[in-house]
C-alpha cells in the first residue's frame, strides 16, 4: 500500500499533466501560413534564393547598412558571383515595388515591425515627392 496515496497519486497526474501540457497546447494552436504577397514577375533576378531571402534578408540588410555606412562598401557580390549595388531603394525596391503588397503583408503575419521605413522611403513616394 502507498503511503498518503490520496496525494502522492493526484500529485503525479499533475506533475505529468504540467510537464505536457506544452504539447498538448501546440496540437491546438494554428498552423502558420505564408501570407500571399505579389511577388515580382522576374523572380530569378534576386539578390540571392528565394529561401535565402525569406530566412536571412533581414541579416542581409543589416550586413548591407554596415557594409556601405561604416565601411564605404558599396557593392555586394552575391552567391552567384553576380555584383550588386547595396542599396534598399535602387536594388531590393526595384522590384518589390509595392510596400504594402509585399513588405508589410509579411511582416504583419510574422508580428515584426522593422525599422527600415525611418530612414528610406518607398518608390512610390520618391515618386510623389513624400520624406
Amino acid at each position: 500500500m502507498i503511503h498518503n496515496a490520496k496525494y502522492v497519486i493526484p500529485g503525479i497526474i499533475i506533475f505529468i499533466a504540467a510537464g505536457t501540457f506544452p504539447f498538448w497546447i501546440n496540437f491546438a494552436a494554428p498552423v502558420y501560413v505564408r501570407p500571399a504577397l505579389v511577388l515580382p514577375t522576374d523572380q530569378n533576378e534576386c539578390v540571392e534564393p528565394v529561401e535565402f531571402m525569406r530566412t536571412e534578408h533581414m541579416q542581409l540588410l543589416i550586413d548591407w547598412r554596415d557594409n556601405a555606412l561604416r565601411e564605404g562598401l558599396r557593392s555586394y557580390a552575391a552567391s552567384n558571383g553576380t555584383v550588386w549595388e547595396i542599396s534598399l531603394q535602387n536594388t531590393c525596391m526595384r522590384c518589390h515595388t509595392d510596400r504594402a503588397k509585399f513588405c508589410d503583408a509579411c511582416h504583419a503575419s510574422s508580428s515584426v515591425d522593422p525599422y527600415c521605413w525611418d530612414c528610406h522611403i518607398t518608390p512610390e513616394n520618391m515618386a510623389k515627392g513624400v520624406e
